[in-house]
């Protein structure tokens, strides 16, 4: 995600300059014709080419507000996942506890159970960030295993094809035998339950945004709508601009930057509206899972008492990833 308060000129030229030199050498192009070889035929009246514009604008603000709504909508589900994870490590801090007419387990076995509870919710965050973003493979070793204190856990959630929900069926299974220990209650044991159920939400969201490309129509027609606006709009522009008497015959010269100007901002918009299609493919303007992982697990290892913890994930170059 961006978080530089302007977008810098090198990230704009990036985005736009394909796009200017396109239009840039094609409106040259269409007033050399005019102007100087005489083809007076290639002018169309301003008007359908004005009508064509205000059309083609309603359709890619159509299209850019359903890409940023699957932008917010994935930023939002992660916020939950934070929420979430707060609210599990609050309850298997509180909930997982021996009741007074079972057997007192040791303090330093309870302090594991709560490590380990709270060690694989910040392993699933991270496994549901490299499922989403299709890391899994090359990222497991360093993000995940750490947190999955069973060697053999880790391995065999791994080789699954969602590992995320794997880890969270360890979770429901290491509740259930802590209910069948009497360390936790029936009441509680539903209630931890309920924050799995929490988690799987959280998760199925993220999959469908992730696994339902945003519609191909609605992309495809964006993108050609706004080229054939481009292309005629310099025919449209060059006679209006040749009935100028202001610089004389050089004055429908200056066709070319107004046209190259309006062709950008409509192509901007486009290209705004396809960058945030998929908001966790790890591009500049993503969902910054990385850094969300990275607080949830400050917020968990410092409710454990940990003081050895990993810097919050900063900035590279401007974009929070």
């Amino acid at each position: 995600m961006y978080v530089h308060k302007n977008l810098r000129l090198s990230v704009v030229w990036r985005m736009s300059r394909n796009g200017l030199l396109v239009f840039f050498i094609y409106d040259t192009l269409i007033c050399l014709l005019y102007s100087r070889l005489n083809f007076h035929f290639l002018d169309i009246p301003w008007q359908p080419v004005a009508t064509l514009g205000t059309a083609v604008a309603f359709y890619i603000g159509f299209k850019s507000n359903g890409s940023y709504d699957r932008f917010w909508e994935g930023r939002r589900l992660w916020g939950s996942i934070v929420n979430v994870s707060r609210t599990w490590a609050i309850r298997a801090f509180d909930y997982v506890q021996p009741t007074p007419n079972e057997m007192q387990p040791e303090p330093s076995e309870v302090r594991d159970l709560h490590r380990r509870l709270l060690y694989r919710q910040i392993g699933w965050c991270n496994a549901l960030r490299l499922h989403l973003r299709r890391q899994t493979a090359e990222g497991w070793e360093t993000e995940v295993a750490p947190f999955l204190l069973d060697p053999a856990e880790s391995e065999a959630a791994k080789r699954m094809s969602n590992p995320p929900t794997h880890l969270l069926r360890h979770q429901s299974e290491e509740l259930r035998q802590l209910h069948q220990r009497g360390l936790l209650t029936e009441y509680r044991h539903v209630a931890l339950m309920e924050t799995i159920q929490d988690m799987f939400d959280a998760q199925g969201g993220c999959e469908r945004i992730k696994n339902t490309p945003f519609p191909r129509q609605y992309a495809f027609f964006s993108f050609v709508f706004v080229w054939i606006f481009a292309a005629i709009l310099p025919l449209g522009l060059v006679e209006e601009f040749d009935h100028r008497e202001a610089l004389g015959e050089y004055h429908v010269w200056l066709m070319v930057p107004f046209a190259v100007l309006v062709s950008w901002v409509f192509n901007i918009i486009e290209l705004v509206g396809h960058a945030s299609e998929n908001p966790f493919d790890n591009q500049i303007n993503d969902v910054p899972m990385t850094a969300i992982c990275r607080s949830i697990e400050i917020d968990l290892r410092e409710l454990l008492g940990e003081t050895e913890l990993p810097p919050k994930v900063e900035p590279v170059k401007d974009t929070l990833y």
